[in-house]
């Protein structure tokens, strides 16, 4: 009797050790999280989103052990309610999916489509946008390649233009990482909307919270807001804060 209780309470003693790292294990490898953001300035390739005012983003992604992915990622927006758009959207729904996988040693390939949906807009052409991008990473280094199977966000006549995303991701120690950015927008049959931009972000986790300040700017100038008008594309400093579950 004795012996059996000691069996007995030595299982369950490993049972007790086991199972939360079972839990662990299990909740480590989880295909699906979720993440929640805000902004100072919602910037996208250079040019913001939200009138130069803070934005509210979060999203959810579901990356299966094979490389494929599906994710959806939604932020409030200005840039359609203001002149000379005058549209109607206030969010903007990012639904994308694609496949990535190792096809050399360190040579990272992504490849995905992307729309991006305003409900609600009644921009003519529609601002909102498809299209399918390709990537390659090695190292610390990422060259991306985002090609649109539509008009370009509301741009008359723009279907086939491309955006040249070059990255690095350098990791400075103590969990700080340094990203910069260089990219081009072509717009397709309308080279006086084409332009480049620039960032340069520093990024901290800290309390399970991903912190970062970056600064932002592009070579051209992108102005809405009628007698108020401000310019979207101008040079500016921004935060953020993430958190991801």
């Amino acid at each position: 009797m004795k012996t059996s209780f000691a069996k007995a309470a030595a299982l369950t003693l490993a049972l007790g050790a086991v199972l939360p790292l079972a839990a662990q294990a299990e909740e480590a490898a989880s295909p699906l999280s979720f993440n929640a953001s805000v902004t100072t300035d919602y910037r996208y390739r250079g040019i913001s989103q939200s009138r130069v005012k803070p934005a509210l983003q979060g999203g959810a992604d579901y990356a299966a052990a094979n490389g494929f992915y599906i994710g959806t990622w939604a932020s409030t927006i200005k840039w359609i309610k203001d002149a000379p758009y005058n549209g109607g959207a206030s969010l903007e729904l990012d639904v994308y999916a694609g496949y990535k996988t190792e096809i050399a040693a360190g040579l990272t390939l992504d490849v995905g489509v992307l729309g991006y949906i305003y409900p609600s807009n009644d921009l003519n052409p529609s601002a909102n946008t498809t299209e399918v991008y390709g990537a390659l990473s090695y190292g610390v280094f990422t060259a991306k390649y985002s090609h649109s199977t539509t008009n370009l966000f509301g741009t008359a006549d723009s279907k086939g233009s491309g955006y040249l995303d070059l990255s690095a991701t350098l990791d400075l120690g103590d969990g700080v990482t340094l990203v910069p950015h260089l990219g081009r927008q072509n717009v397709k049959h309308n080279s006086a909307a084409s332009y480049t931009d620039y960032s340069l972000t520093l990024s901290k986790e800290y309390a399970g919270i991903a912190f970062s300040a970056a600064v932002v700017g592009t070579n051209t100038d992108a102005y809405v807001g009628g007698p108020s008008a401000k310019n979207l594309g101008k040079s500016g400093f921004v935060l953020s804060a993430k958190k991801s579950f």
